[in-house]
């Protein structure tokens, strides 16, 4: 096992973004003064986190069990606030909270694909709670405020995959009601947490206006990362990470979508995202408005290039929509995209008409396999015990009465 961990390990650094000499942000962050004179932790405040916890979930590195911190909230919480005070006034951040225990999630395919797995950082749940305190005093208000702009609908309050896609399909079925061709591209990013450059997102988190303690904080948190892979209790070697926002933080999703929230700057097609899930989408009936889409596809294509991030172009479709469409042909970079007739959107079969039938026949065929699951573990088949046992099976496993 330690070596199909340490294999593991080796392409999940692979596709890191090499790092970047910021020395002159580090002088400019490390000679502003004073930074953290105004901040305060209160213990009860760290309590209320502490009793939080999510006792299911697994411990990091260190082997702080979240139930163990969860049961002495009281106990702990005035050392730990005092600990998180001092670290986010110096902008010192423990090792402890810095390095990562990755677990490998299959995905699909073949198991024998190293990258058919995704992984997933099991980090301190004691760094976890500092990253929820800093969330909750100063990037919270961002999307209080609307700083955060309203395409992104992944990790973020009252939004949610079904707000996405009523609000893309929506409108374009407005479009082909009003008779107009539509042509829709799926972009897909190739490792998007795993490729954030860490000197690029700490100077956008300065152009969000965030507290200069704080950023220096995240900078110090992203600095000098470690990562292991451990597989049935066997660990490859530490492996630095060069880039990336760590999959399984606190911190990482909504420093993702601060990211990637210049995005869709200067672009004119509709355009909406769920994490790193894109899709963008235009009236496509006249000439000009396939050179508008094109023009539109070149600028995020820059987009990726400035801030070091790559499209998988091979992953990248379009589904032409209604009768008038001509099937134009695009381009991301120097390949051109593919079309297709069906695209999985969040877990959502869309087909070149937005029929939903072949959404309907996966669903169908999902739930008769579950009645015969069912029907294979009942202890009798008469209808008064069979209907019983089907409504007992569903509220234990569907939470339905």
């Amino acid at each position: 096992m330690r070596e199909q961990a340490q294999m593991l390990n080796d392409y999940f650094a692979s596709v890191f973004s090499p790092k970047q000499d910021g020395g002159y942000l580090h002088r400019r962050l490390d000679e502003a003064g004073d930074l953290g004179a105004q901040i305060r932790v209160i213990p009860l405040e760290v309590e209320g986190l502490l009793r939080a916890l999510d006792i299911t979930k697994a411990p990091g590195p260190d082997g702080l069990h979240p139930r163990v911190l969860r049961e002495l909230a009281g106990v702990l919480s005035h050392p730990l606030a005092s600990i998180f005070e001092t670290s986010w006034r110096t902008g010192e951040v423990p090792e402890d909270w810095r390095v990562a225990s990755v677990v490998p999630i299959f995905k699909k395919g073949s198991r024998k694909d190293v990258e058919n797995y995704r992984p997933v950082s099991l980090t301190s749940i004691v760094g976890k709670t500092m990253e929820r305190l800093i969330i909750e005093r100063d990037l919270v208000m961002l999307d209080r405020e609307g700083r955060l702009t309203a395409t992104q609908h992944g990790f973020r309050k009252n939004r949610s995959c079904q707000t996405n896609l009523v609000e893309f399909y929506d409108k374009v079925s407005r479009w082909l009601d009003g008779g107009d061709a539509v042509d829709v591209v799926y972009l897909d990013f190739s490792k998007a947490f795993d490729k954030v450059p860490h000197d690029i997102l700490v100077e956008k988190l300065r152009s969000f206006g965030i507290h200069q303690s704080t950023v220096r904080w995240i900078r110090a948190w992203l600095t000098d990362r470690k990562q292991k892979v451990t597989i049935s209790g066997e660990s490859s070697g530490w492996h630095p990470v060069t880039s990336s926002v760590p999959q399984g933080s606190v911190l990482g999703p909504i420093l993702f979508n601060l990211f990637i929230n210049d995005m869709e700057e200067g672009v004119n097609s509709l355009l909406i995202k769920f994490a790193d899930d894109t899709k963008t989408g235009a009236v496509a009936t006249t000439e000009e408005q396939v050179l508008q889409i094109q023009k539109d596809l070149d600028r995020l294509w820059k987009w990726a290039g400035d801030n070091r991030m790559a499209f998988n172009v091979d992953k990248c479709k379009v589904l032409h929509l209604g009768h008038r469409n001509r099937c134009h042909k695009y381009r991301l970079g120097d390949k051109w995209l593919e079309s297709s007739t069906c695209e999985r959107d969040l877990g959502v079969l869309v087909d070149c008409r937005l029929n939903m039938s072949q959404q309907c026949d996966v669903v169908v065929k999902r739930a008769n396999n579950t009645l015969g699951c069912i029907a294979r573990i009942v202890a009798s088949r008469l209808r008064k015990y069979y209907y019983h046992s089907t409504r007992l099976w569903c509220a234990r496993n569907w939470s339905i009465v």
